[in-house]
């Protein structure tokens, strides 16, 4: 269950990132947004969001505003070049990239990036990159 914010910034993150806000306090953010996939696992239908989440969060707030961002999305394999290079384009570092489950259909992977700026340029910069994944 979404939790209330205080936080007008952890929403426009969420906004920014189409998400939803599920963390917000001790001046930690972190919001989810789940993929619309048709998974299974194991032959079976999920629509876990342990299968289809994005997670995006920031914390840590420098003097000048730049805090550690940093997000994890399920992503189809044919998604990860063009989602990489948007991200590197934009100067968010790539950290993994990984399965997580076996038998699943299709073949899912989950890929790790960071960065160090203002929150709602990260939020930006990671909804550009978005924009090349299946819809």
């Amino acid at each position: 269950m979404p939790v209330k914010t205080r936080s007008s910034k952890c929403k426009q993150f969420a906004q920014i990132l189409k998400g939803k806000v599920i963390a917000s306090k001790n001046r930690l953010c972190v919001v989810q947004r789940i993929r619309n996939i048709k998974a299974t696992v194991l032959n079976r239908r999920t629509r876990s969001p342990l299968v289809k989440a994005a997670l995006f969060s920031f914390e840590s707030p420098d003097k000048q505003g730049r805090t550690l961002n940093l997000g994890e999305t399920v992503i189809l394999q044919r998604e990860i070049n063009p989602f990489i290079s948007v991200l590197r384009r934009n100067k968010i570092k790539v950290t993994a990239l990984h399965n997580h489950w076996l038998f699943e259909k299709p073949r899912l992977f989950y890929i790790h990036f960071e960065s160090k700026e203002k929150p709602l340029r990260f939020a930006r910069k990671v909804a550009k990159a978005f924009t090349v994944l299946k819809k």
